[in-house]
């Protein structure tokens, strides 16, 4: 069967011999950790503990703030310290939650439900949603939102996302070698909440050994299979993997995976829901990339959720040159930073460490008509148009040409020969827009 793909899309040079070939290390357990309320897509999570608390590894130090929200969950055992603003992976501030280690990592009560398979789906949701489980492989939606479609939408397809297809990026790929048998136990549990008859692990093909241990995991497995896919970026965005999958296409204008009868996992994701309901583990830890030129030992660490990029950074040996540019997440989606004092999320998939050169900026030019963003874009829209309409305010005309369509993958500014800032006024537009759509409601 061939590779499958999606129309548009770049295909940037992956950057990902750095660290591909480094196994998963768990990473020490740090001496203080900061706990962000608010790490995915919702409304923060409200804090239930005070200063001077003591907490153990596991337990639950903020309550959800809403349907659309998550709790979250000390990763590690000692003393809440602070609850305080604090710099935050998106380049903000957000209030956390700072707990100072005691050196033990005493865990709370965590069971092993070997029939986890035999629960119910409420069962499994409710788990997952006390675990704090959101999307692992960008936006952090929140899983058990996401698992809860509405009758009128029935879901007969899951798709696991295997693709990272950002550059430098390789938790996913190593965690794919690593802890396959744990992936497919997540899909099941996926199936069976949802009533999907089929599973789907969407793999690029820069992934070869990945997707040959997949496919003979899965060989016996009913109704899950293995989609090899053309390396095009962004292939893991939710809309385009759909289409190079399963040839569905979810329709722009606020359309969701769901109206199609799919939801989107990522293989990351997957392995938190299969702990969460079998052992009911919270989502405490995730592995994260430490890579880039600059970068002495690129490493996939599996790391405790909170721990403070800079020690990442020091673990991984620290840097051979200057540090120029610093980024959390991918170098297309991701956020620059504007210090190592940041505590990683259930969303950092990456740190990248970029030196002076590499963090050099082009000079904005005017247009130049070319088209090549709007030949590349992934969702058939016209970005500089978009971004024009951003420029002078018309507000009216950016809604018309979908800004709120926008999925932010960065192709057509990595294209423009006039290196403009695309995607900057798109999402000052995506700002606008939403604020007067939400007015209008």
């Amino acid at each position: 069967m061939g590779l499958k793909s999606f129309p548009g899309g770049i295909h940037p040079h992956d950057e990902k011999h750095y660290s591909k070939d480094a196994p998963i290390e768990v990473m020490p357990l740090p001496a203080k950790v900061v706990i962000p309320l608010s790490q995915h897509i919702g409304a923060p999570s409200k804090p239930i503990v005070k200063v001077g608390d003591e907490v153990k590894t596991g337990q639950v130090i903020s309550e959800a703030g809403g349907f659309v929200s998550i709790p979250m969950h000390a990763s590690i055992t000692g003393k809440i310290t602070k609850i305080a603003a604090y710099p935050h992976p998106t380049g903000t501030t957000q209030m956390a939650v700072e707990i100072t280690g005691n050196g033990t990592d005493e865990w709370v009560e965590l069971t092993d439900t070997k029939e986890y398979i035999q629960l119910s789906p409420d069962e499994m949701k409710a788990r997952i949603s006390a675990a704090g489980v959101c999307g692992m492989g960008g936006a952090g939606f929140p899983t058990h939102v996401k698992l809860s479609p509405p009758p009128e939408k029935p879901i007969d397809t899951i798709v696991l996302n295997g693709v990272e297809c950002e550059p430098f990026l390789t938790a996913d790929y190593r965690i794919m070698l690593e802890q396959a048998d744990f992936i497919i136990n997540g899909l099941e549990i996926l199936m069976k909440i949802t009533g999907a008859t089929r599973g789907l692990i969407g793999i690029e093909a820069n992934k070869p050994d990945a997707i040959k241990l997949l496919k003979t995991k899965c060989a016996s497995k009913q109704g899950i299979s293995v989609v090899g896919c053309k390396l095009r970026y962004p292939q893991g965005a939710e809309k385009q993997l759909i289409y190079a999958t399963t040839k569905r296409r979810v329709p722009n204008k606020g359309g969701l995976p769901m109206d199609v009868g799919v939801v989107v996992q990522n293989v990351g994701t997957a392995i938190a829901i299969y702990e969460a309901v079998r052992y009911k583990k919270p989502l405490i830890e995730r592995v994260i990339t430490v890579t880039g030129k600059i970068v002495k030992n690129p490493k996939n660490l599996k790391a405790r959720i909170g721990t403070m990029y800079g020690e990442l950074l020091e673990y991984c040996g620290g840097t051979t040159e200057e540090i120029g540019k610093v980024i959390s997440g991918g170098p297309m989606m991701g956020f620059a930073i504007p210090t190592l004092d940041t505590p990683m999320t259930k969303g950092s998939s990456g740190l990248l460490i970029f030196n002076a050169a590499e963090a050099h900026k082009d000079v904005e030019h005017t247009c130049l008509r070319c088209g090549r963003c709007v030949d590349i874009c992934p969702m058939n829209l016209a970005p500089s148009i978009i971004a024009n309409s951003v420029k002078y305010k018309d507000w009216d005309a950016a809604q018309k040409f979908g800004v709120m369509d926008c999925i932010k993958c960065g192709s057509c500014a990595y294209v423009c020969p006039a290196h403009i800032k695309l995607i900057q006024w798109i999402d000052i537009g995506k700002l606008e827009v939403g604020k007067r759509l939400r007015a209008q409601k």
